[in-house]
């Protein structure tokens, strides 16, 4: 790669930064619970904690993710910080695609499901335009081997809101 291009591509921290990152996050949330998460607003993605079944182990697994909203739905990237190997929180989802989202409003039902097509295309651009980090979406995508999916996040026919839980609850992965 050229120099040109290392200054045209979105710069990526070292990934023991990014796993030190992603340790942090789940330390604050253990120890404040979901305050820690964050609403979007213009030009910022919002922050959500999403908890999985485990595809090998039948136990629940959370994370913590960017997302956008799309209508009644959160829309975020199944990126494991811009490697190339999927995050285990997506491979859990195909697996079994019903889980539960934790934002600043409370727990709902979600299921979740890869956007194709144009659907795919059209949350792309969304998430492209907030402005956290996404803003050189092609430049970081290009560095993977596949296409980065665009998981969507849809409010399950049982969305009541659930019951609160106590902050560390669950098990966390990055």
């Amino acid at each position: 790669m050229s120099t040109d291009e290392k200054h045209r591509s979105g710069w990526l921290p070292p990934r023991w930064f990014i796993r030190t990152a992603w340790w942090f996050h789940r330390r604050l949330y253990a120890a404040g619970g979901a305050r820690f998460l964050r609403r979007p607003r213009s030009g910022r993605a919002g922050m959500l904690r999403l908890t999985t079944v485990g595809r090998r182990t039948g136990q629940e697994r959370s994370v913590i993710v960017s997302y956008v909203p799309d209508g009644s739905s959160y829309v975020t990237l199944a990126m494991n910080g811009w490697a190339d190997p999927p995050p285990a929180w997506w491979l859990n989802l195909l697996a079994h695609p019903d889980a539960v989202v934790e934002t600043v409003d409370g727990r709902q039902r979600v299921r979740a499901r890869e956007a194709t097509g144009t659907d795919r295309e059209r949350l792309w651009e969304v998430l492209a335009a907030s402005d956290d980090g996404w803003g050189e979406l092609d430049d970081f995508a290009a560095r993977r081997s596949h296409p980065t999916p665009v998981v969507v996040l849809e409010l399950s026919d049982q969305s009541e809101p659930l019951a609160q839980e106590g902050p560390g609850e669950g098990r966390e992965v990055g």
